[in-house]
């Protein structure tokens, strides 16, 4: 991690402004999240953090079509979500706080960990993930 932030780095501002979404993913309501941060993602245009949001919405809507048993859905947005998560490593989003404050280091894991051709029992681990570890701490 970098120590100064730059634009398009996730900072304490996309922080403030995940939250909600990040609370609705955490208590499974992934549509709702969904909804939550497509706004972010749709106003943020030109800023590279908005992959974050992007790689989120993509991972719930993942666990929208693994709840429903569709695995044809389910990785297909998975496959889509790693793509963000590619991007937002090249483009060196991540900061600190991510990994901080959202337990980005786990939530990685858990998608990289599906295999390349998935079966439903695959995703059970990050059907399961939550962001931010216990105790929830947003104070920065």
């Amino acid at each position: 991690m970098q120590d100064r932030e730059q634009f398009g780095q996730f900072n304490s501002e996309h922080l403030r402004s995940i939250r909600p979404g990040i609370e609705l993913f955490n208590q499974q309501k992934y549509w709702e999240c969904h909804e939550e941060l497509e706004e972010l993602w749709l106003s943020d245009r030109g800023d590279n953090a908005r992959f974050v949001y992007w790689a989120i919405i993509q991972v719930a809507t993942c666990l929208i079509h693994y709840r429903e048993e569709n695995i044809i859905g389910a990785n297909g947005m998975l496959k889509k979500a790693l793509e963000k998560i590619s991007k937002i490593e090249n483009l060196q989003v991540e900061t600190d706080l991510l990994y901080n404050y959202l337990n980005w280091k786990n939530f990685k894991y858990e998608l990289k960990s599906i295999p390349e051709a998935p079966r439903l029992e695959n995703f059970k681990n990050l059907f399961e993930c939550r962001f931010t570890p216990e105790p929830v701490t947003w104070e920065i």
